[in-house]
């Protein structure tokens, strides 16, 4: 039996970085294009008008204008429905 602890790689300190998801702009507040509205994993949130989605589901501006956040009843291909919520961009 070894009278001293093995010394080995320490097991702490493999924490992840934070990803800083959320919604980043608010309903009724203005954009320029390119602005990133929303940072999500998965289609949680929607794309409408003048609103583009990157390949990691991040919504952004394609308009300058004004963000409007609804609601929206969806219809699925298997015929259920499911409530969605759509960001839209009205121009100014």
């Amino acid at each position: 039996m070894a009278k001293t602890k093995s010394v080995g790689a320490t097991k702490l300190g493999r924490d992840s970085r934070p990803k800083y998801l959320g919604i980043k702009i608010s309903d009724g507040q203005s954009v320029k294009s390119g602005m990133i509205i929303i940072r999500q994993r998965g289609a949680k949130f929607l794309a409408g008008k003048n609103v583009g989605c990157g390949k990691d589901y991040t919504l952004f501006a394609l308009k300058p204008g004004i963000v409007r956040f609804k609601t929206k009843r969806k219809r699925k291909f298997d015929g259920l429905q499911r409530i969605t919520k759509v960001i839209s961009v009205e121009a100014s």
